[in-house]
Formats: structure tokens, C-alpha cells, sequence
């Protein structure tokens, strides 16, 4: 780990994803925020008053309290957010304006950024810490051909959090030849934005999320792939998505159907599952929960309410885990993830964390 606290900004504070980071960044032993942005509309404002209606109503959409540390931070307008002194930037920008402004940011900074804007680059990893942190070497690539002296590291789709964890020490132990899955995914995914207004959701199943099956099944491949002399090489496993909207708060359960390479029983699966990513556990970063996976034998888990708050948010929870008939070799299980702790702004700096321990913010 660095030896001093990191400078830290987060942009788009504002919004339900910048207070992610907030809370996630709260008395951080690594990282101090220093620098709040927004829209122009918020900035020279006091972050409390800035998330304050007319009407005075403080718009923190956290279960947490807003972490008093930063109520009195004057908020910069995103745009013209000095960056002297700023070593991390936590981006929690919209698509649009992050591949306008995080390139700006990374030519000094380490850029961790929620958005899909820079996803599917050529020299830009997508990192999920005990995945596939190794794929974090492209930052040197990448800082080479941009000429930049920081970097930026989106974090994956929500939705393929939990599914990459849970292929991972199934391709590492017995291959993945294909997955089919369905989603079943939390409002709080899709914000504030149409499509999940209470009369549209209640007693109700959204079929389509505009844009996600196609996110899914690119990212797990890229995620899942290997890194070899500067270039990625996507897994080549068939990924087929239908993903829908339900009226759960917070936490996405996926069914899932993977057609293995090997043979292997349920419990089998159970063990490489229950086994996985203790190594990277005993590094001792501090988002990293004790149980990569958490295993449930009883067949009415997980559970969104129940299993969402595993290992602080940050566990992925699998059960019914059983032999599938139709698909060679196959495997089907549920999973449940926590889409804006682990899949937002907590695996955010959980990779920031890593990369630190990588001694990136030293070069």
C-alpha cells in the first residue's frame, strides 16, 4: 500500500452513484476525499446544500446517513475540477460525460469510473479484484500509448459482477464452453431514470433493459479472457442473456445455465465455489470480504432481502446449485449480488485498493 492517504475526488457526488462512493470512501484508511464535483447547478455549493430541494429536503438516497465528512465540502463544477494535488478520481459520471472528462483527469490521475464509456477499449482492463486483477498490467499499456501519467479502470456492468465471480473457479476448475441466464434485477440499477416509475413496476416484471444483454455478454467474455504481450483475448464461451427488471430494491438474482468443458457433480461446483479467492482474501485489502462466494445448501436461498448484505455487500451468494439435463455437462444455479455495493461504487475502490498494493500510484 501507498504510505500516505491518497487525494481522492469523487465527480457526479451528486447523484445516486457518487453517494455510493461517498459512503464507500467514508474514514477510508487509504483514500481521503478531498474534492467533490457535479453539474454546474451544484457547484460553489456545500455538498449538503447541494443535495437540498427548495423545499428543503436532503436528497441522500443511501440506507446509510450521509458520512458527515463530507457535508461542508464546497462542490467544483466536473468540468473545471482542479486537479493539482488529486491522485484518484472516483467517477460516477454518465457515459456521455465520462468519455469527455475522464481523459482529462487521467492525464495526472488514477481514474476508477462506474460508467461504460472507456469498457470496451483495446487497453482498458474491466477489473473485478480476485477475478482478474493480473489484468490491471494494461495500465502500463495504456498510460504508454495515451500518454497519460494516470490511468482509467471502469468497473464491469452490475449484472456481470456476480456472474464473472461465479464462472471464474468454474472455467478455472473445469472449463466454460456456454452460459444462458436470466436476470432478475433490482430497481435500483436503473437509478432515477424512466422506465421503473412505481406505476410501472409494481406487480410487475420489465421485460428489457436497453443495452444490458449485449453488456453481459461482451464483458464476461473480456473479463474472463486472457492478457497476453499487451492485448486482451476474450474467453471463448457462448453467453446468452435475457434480462429483466423486478420490483426489488436493491440486489440482482440471476438464474444461471453454464455447459462445462469437464464433467462435475453439484458438489463438486460447491467446493471450487466455497474455495475460491481465499488467496486474494489474504492480502488484506480492506473492501475485500472474508467469503468471495458464500455457498447455500438450503434450496430457498439466496434470497435478495436475505443474502444482498453478505460480507458487507460484497459477497456473491449461490444456491441451487444442481445438474443440469439439457445442456452438455451443464450446471444451473441462482445468484445473488449486490449491484450498487460490490457491482458500483464499493467494487470501485475495492480495486482502487489493489491497484495501490500494485504500487501504481508510486509511478
Amino acid at each position: 500500500m501507498a504510505s500516505r492517504r491518497l487525494k481522492a475526488a469523487v465527480v457526479g457526488a451528486t447523484g445516486v452513484a457518487g453517494q455510493q462512493f461517498l459512503v464507500a470512501l467514508a474514514g477510508h484508511p487509504l483514500f481521503e476525499v478531498t474534492r467533490l464535483a457535479a453539474s454546474a447547478r451544484s457547484a460553489g455549493k456545500k455538498y449538503i446544500d447541494a443535495i437540498r430541494t427548495d423545499a428543503g429536503q436532503v436528497q441522500w438516497h443511501c440506507t446509510e446517513p450521509l458520512p458527515a465528512e463530507f457535508a461542508g465540502i464546497r462542490v467544483d463544477e466536473g468540468g473545471s475540477m482542479p486537479m493539482k494535488g488529486i491522485d484518484v478520481v472516483f467517477s460516477a459520471l454518465e457515459s456521455d460525460a465520462a468519455r469527455k472528462l475522464e481523459p482529462v483527469y487521467a492525464e495526472t490521475a488514477g481514474v476508477f469510473s462506474t460508467a461504460s464509456a472507456f469498457r470496451y477499449e483495446p487497453d482498458v482492463p474491466i477489473v473485478i479484484p480476485g477475478v482478474n486483477h493480473e489484468h490491471v498490467k494494461m495500465i502500463d499499456v495504456q498510460r504508454k500509448r495515451r500518454g497519460w501519467r494516470g490511468f482509467v479502470l471502469p468497473g464491469p456492468n452490475c449484472t456481470v459482477t456476480g456472474l464473472a465471480i461465479t464462472l471464474k473457479p468454474l472455467h478455472d476448475a473445469f472449463g466454460v464452453r456456454s452460459v444462458v441466464l436470466t436476470t432478475m434485477q433490482s430497481v435500483s440499477g436503473a437509478g432515477r431514470s424512466p422506465g421503473v416509475l412505481a406505476l410501472d413496476i409494481t406487480d410487475n416484471v420489465i421485460p428489457f433493459i436497453a443495452k444490458e444483454e449485449e453488456k453481459v455478454e461482451k464483458e464476461a467474455q473480456k473479463i474472463l479472457g486472457g492478457l497476453k504481450n499487451g492485448k486482451f483475448s476474450p474467453l471463448a464461451m457462448n453467453v446468452s442473456a435475457t434480462c429483466t427488471r423486478v420490483p426489488v430494491l436493491e440486489a440482482h438474482t440471476e438464474s444461471v445455465f453454464v455447459s462445462l468443458k469437464k464433467k462435475a457433480t453439484p458438489d463438486q461446483v460447491k467446493k471450487v465455489m466455497r474455495a475460491f479467492g481465499r488467496d486474494f482474501v489474504r492480502k488484506g485489502l480492506h473492501s475485500v470480504p472474508q467469503e468471495m462466494i458464500i455457498v447455500h445448501d438450503d434450496p430457498y436461498r439466496p434470497q435478495p432481502r436475505l443474502d444482498r448484505d453478505n460480507g458487507r455487500g460484497m459477497s456473491t451468494t449461490v444456491g441451487r446449485i444442481r445438474e443440469d439435463k439439457v445442456l452438455p455437462n451443464g450446471i444451473k444455479y441462482v445468484l445473488v449480488s449486490h449491484n450498487t455495493r460490490m457491482g458500483a461504487g464499493c467494487g470501485a475502490v475495492m480495486t482502487a485498493e489493489y491497484v495501490a498494493s500494485q504500487g501504481y500510484f508510486r509511478k
